[in-house]
Formats: structure tokens, sequence, C-alpha cells
């Protein structure tokens, strides 16, 4: 039995922290709580995020060129022109996080074939929905002026364009991934999340070579956080949907559920709106409408795997919450479907969400990190609604929150929840609310984990209180199983 000592803050059943001064452990679980105000460090639990690509953000972490904090076409072209110089003839140049909003413009083929001459060269731009791509490396996908566009994608040729599932025609040629490679980068995402605070995270979309490296992962006891992984139901570019994954449970990893894309990003203005969106005009890209959805979804509902669908526009989360009630009416399931990312609900969207009872997965951070772009692109009417958190809870939706990184560059749970709190019109949430969304495992079909006592010692300690003093909290400690796994 261990006792540890501190400003131990414990969620109620209301989601409202409570205080106390220290915890007991043992065997890797809550053994008891005592109540009182402790003194000294602030212990709260390990906190979940429930949307953020754990092996892009090891990828980004080892092998891609980072461009997220990229602000300049000179400090661009400079990164691209060393990269080129270092790289062997003929070997792809890959990289991500552009965002034309902070640069200034969208790094079209022209500027690429001139930075990198000969090269295919790819850059996904930071949101992961749109992809510039230099003329070799379009020539080595068989694109060319008049290759139209697929379903539920656009190819802007003379841009060097690719949007939404138009990646799937340039994802066939290139480097593929191994399982090391898959393993390498779970790894070092993982540990990039554990600084923060992280002690469980929902990996969004994996095909099955990705499934395999986090099961073969989890067999040699090499996972150091929780993760529930979502299986991927219809890659871009294949009209053969993957087949559905083995379910799969243990203390680390569970595989439980599906993912599929309804529309594109806010960010760069390709989420379907009902509304054109400003400058760019346009309503974005509709992937997937209800019907889809459901013929996708239904093989998925009725094997017992939850679905999470990405559906950001109103058009979106109109047309997947349309096909999750069609799901629950003909085959009612104790099942909690999810929508990914929820971003502009109106007021129907609103209630039936609620009336579902599915769980919405919203990203706060985006109102830091994207808020430019929102502001940019977004009519009027839609600024009230954008990732307006307090809206959706009073509205009573089930949440939990996440980062969606490496599509943003802060996965600190923290700076979210201080972000939670900056809608771009109207109230926020504050912190102690928002971090409670980021204690919510079981939106990802994993176990509570809220150091209630029987819940399993997952948990960070800060260097100050983070309710009192949120902007100089640092994490100096996760435990997870009670076992510390890392120490700043």
């Amino acid at each position: 039995m261990r006792r540890i000592l501190g400003r131990v803050y414990v969620p109620d059943a209301q989601g409202r922290f409570r205080p106390h001064r220290a915890l007991w452990v043992r065997e890797g679980r809550v053994a008891g709580l005592e109540p009182g105000r402790g003194q000294g460090e602030a212990i709260l639990p390990g906190f979940h995020d429930a949307h953020v690509h754990v092996w892009k953000v090891g990828q980004l972490l080892t092998d891609l060129l980072d461009l997220r904090s990229v602000g300049s076409w000179a400090e661009l072209e400079r990164l691209l022109a060393e990269r080129h110089r270092r790289l062997p003839q003929g070997v792809w140049l890959l990289g991500r996080g552009w965002n034309e909003a902070v640069l200034g413009g969208v790094p079209n083929r022209a500027f690429l074939d001139r930075v990198a001459p000969g090269r295919p060269v790819l850059l996904t731009r930071t949101c992961a929905h749109i992809h510039a791509a230099s003329s070799e490396a379009l020539r080595r996908a068989g694109i060319g002026p008049d290759t139209p566009s697929p379903p539920g994608g656009e190819v802007r040729y003379q841009e060097g364009l690719l949007l939404e599932g138009a990646y799937g025609l340039v994802a066939k040629v290139l480097p593929q991934r191994t399982l090391e490679d898959y393993r390498r980068y779970v790894l070092a995402g993982a540990r990039h999340l554990l600084a923060h605070g992280i002690t469980s995270a929902l990996e969004p979309g994996a095909d099955p070579l990705l499934l395999q490296a986090y099961r073969s992962l989890d067999a040699e006891g090499l996972l150091p956080i929780r993760v529930s992984v979502l299986a991927l139901r219809h890659p871009d570019g294949e009209k053969t949907p993957y087949p559905l994954p083995e379910p799969y449970r243990s203390p680390r990893l569970v595989i439980a559920g599906v993912k599929l894309f309804a529309d594109g990003g806010l960010s760069g203005a390709s989420a379907a709106v009902r509304r054109p969106y400003r400058e760019v005009g346009g309503k974005g890209v509709l992937r997937l409408t209800a019907e889809e959805v459901y013929h996708l979804a239904w093989p998925a509902h009725r094997q017992g795997l939850f679905v999470a669908t990405h559906a950001i526009g109103d058009v979106a989360i109109r047309e997947v919450l349309e096909a999750y009630a069609r799901l629950y009416r003909e085959l009612p399931l104790p099942l909690r479907h999810r929508v990914e990312h929820f971003g502009l609900p109106g007021p129907r969207e609103l209630a039936l969400a609620r009336a579902l009872g599915v769980w919405v997965v919203p990203q706060p951070i985006f109102l830091d990190e994207l808020r430019e772009n929102f502001l940019r692109y977004l009519p009027e009417p839609y600024r009230a609604w954008c990732y307006h958190l307090g809206r959706l809870e009073r509205a009573g939706i089930p949440m939990a929150f996440s980062s969606d990184a490496p599509v943003v560059r802060e996965v600190s749970p923290l700076r979210g929840a201080l972000a939670a709190g900056k809608p771009l019109m109207g109230r926020g949430l504050t912190v102690a609310r928002a971090l409670f969304y980021y204690t919510c495992p079981e939106a990802s079909g994993l176990d509570p984990s809220r150091l209630w006592p029987g819940h399993r010692a997952d948990l960070v300690v800060f260097s100050h209180d983070p309710f009192l003093h949120p902007q100089e909290a640092r994490v100096v400690r996760v435990e997870v199983d009670g076992v510390a796994v890392y120490t700043a």
C-alpha cells in the first residue's frame, strides 16, 4: 500500500473536482481517498485525449518535415531546399503542417517545382484534408490536366492540390510504411503524450497494418499508455471497404470501433456547410450522405462495434446523425456512436445529438491555433456555433475533449482547457469544467479512470495548482497503474 500526499483533485459524479489530501494505491489501483485539503503537488486523474493521431504525432517527431510553425515563404523555402539537398535523388520529400492563413498563401505546384526541381514532393496541410503536390509527384500518381476528380474529392491540377478523397490517387505510389515504422511512430507519439499528462488516448483511424503494430506492441508489454484504436472502414482511393476488425481488449489496448469520414476540415474551408464560405466561396465537400454512412456503419453496428464519424459542418453532422438514428431504429443496441469534431452544429443537430445520446468529440485547442482560419472563412451566422463548447454543454450533449494532433502543435489538455473558454462569440467553459471533459476514456471504449476507489491509478502531477495558476502549471510526473512512466 502506498500513500500519495498532495492536493488530490478527483471529479465527483457531476464532474466537479473535489479536493483530497491523499490517495492510497495498492496493486496499481486506487484503494482509498483521504478527505481534506492537501498541500504540495497538485494531483489529477491522468488525462484522456479522445481523438489524437498517435502514430502521426510520432511520425512528425521522427521522419516527416514539420511545417506547423512555418510563418513565412522564406522559411518554408529554406526548409524545403535543405531537405531537398539532403535526400537522395528520386526519393519523396514529405512534410505536413502548412496553413495558408499563417503562410499567406498555398504552396502550389509551381513553387514546389522551383524549390525542389524534379523531386516528388507532397506537403499535407495542417488539417490533413488538402495536399500540395509537385509535378513529379502528380506524374508518378498518373494525375494530369484531364484527370477527373474522384467521388468525395477534388483534383486541382494546375495548382497541384488534392482535396479530400483525391489523396487516394497519390497514396498508392507513396513509400509504403512497414510494421516497424508504425511501431516506432506509435512509441514516439505515446511518449510525447505522456509528457503532457495524457495516460490514455483514442487513435482515430488505423489500417490493418497499424492495427497489427498496436497488437504486437501490446503483446510485448511495450505500450506506455492505454489506447483505443478505431479501424478505418473506407480508405481514400479504394473502392472496397476494409474488413471489420477483430475485437480486442486488454488493460492497455482496445479495438472496438470503426472510423468514417463524412466531410472535410473547417480551417481549410472544406467542411460541408449550408452557407458558402467567405473569401474562397463554396460549401465544402460532403464525402458521405446519410445513406452511405448507414451502409458503411451497419455491419459494424450489427457486430457491436461503435462507429465514429468525422463530421464538422452542419450539413455533414445532420447526415451522420440521421444515419445513426436509422441504425438505432432498425437494431436497438447499447452502443454509443460518436461524432468526431462536431464543429458547426445548428439547433436541430444539437437536439438530435442529445436525443440519440451519442458522444461528440470536439477539439478546444482549435479555438487557439486555428482561430484566424475560422474568422477568415466563416460567415457571421456560423461564428456563434463554431466549437462553442459552452453551448454544447448547456444543450446537454455528452462530450469528450481531444487535440486532433498533429493537426495542431499543442496536445496539452491544460492548454486546451484554457482555449475552451474563448469561443469566437459568447461564453465558454471554465478551466475546471473543460478539464473534466479530458477525463472521459469511456467515450473511447476504455474503462473509466478518475481516481475513484477501484479505478486504475493513472495520474498526473503538476508543479502548480492548475485550477489556481493554470498558466504556470507544468507536468512534473505521470503514473500509469501507479508506476511513474514520465518525470520532467
